[in-house]
């Protein structure tokens, strides 16, 4: 995948939620067509931040075994523009997780105020066919990806410690299956924060 389009997650509940920001740089390139003077990020962009917000949610949940794609988007609604210099906090919650699939409820929030409202549906991809047609390499979570799975499982650790240290000062177990605390930043793509070239991390 050439781009990673969120860029840590805030907070992470195995298997019920994940809340991840972008912040939108005037420095990514895209802008400099859309718009020239009215730097506009794409709805699309949006929507695969989302999708993989929420995609990370799902596989995570089957402890990234299986091949989650995006299926089908019955919802999206953009109540206004997004710009460069904003930060979007992607919020996505499982409604449904099923052995073929799952459906994802998500919310785009700048400044505390909702800018879209989205649902995907995720499948799985079936093994046997899977592996017929791409071998055993997981394409889905492969490349940057794995960096940013890689930093929120530090995160949960990290978060697993905080809260058991906690839980004995105050007498109280941590919460089961919780993961919360901020993922570290994937690695810069480039200099200037553009995206890389294709072929280059």
């Amino acid at each position: 995948m050439r781009w990673i389009w969120i860029d840590r997650f805030e907070e992470f509940v195995s298997g019920k939620s994940a809340r991840a920001v972008k912040n939108l740089s005037l420095a990514e390139d895209y802008f400099a067509e859309h718009f020239p003077g009215y730097p506009v990020m794409p709805a699309c962009f949006i929507l695969e931040g989302m999708a993989q917000t929420g995609g990370i949610l799902v596989g995570e949940a089957n402890q990234f075994q299986e091949k989650v794609i995006l299926a089908k988007i019955p919802k999206a609604v953009f109540h206004r523009e997004m710009f460069a210099g904003e930060t979007l906090h992607y919020e996505a919650e499982i409604q449904h997780l099923r052995p073929e699939g799952a459906s994802v409820a998500g919310r785009v929030l700048v400044d505390g105020q909702v800018t879209a409202e989205i649902e995907i549906f995720f499948a799985h991809l079936d093994q046997n066919r899977a592996q017929q047609m791409f071998g055993d390499h997981n394409f889905v979570f492969g490349g940057e990806m794995r960096n940013l799975v890689a930093g929120l499982t530090r995160a949960a650790r990290k978060a697993g410690t905080s809260a058991s240290s906690q839980g004995e000062k105050r007498g109280a177990p941590p919460h089961e299956g919780e993961m919360g605390g901020t993922a570290p930043q994937v690695p810069p793509r480039h200099p200037q924060g553009a995206p890389a070239p294709d072929g280059q991390a």
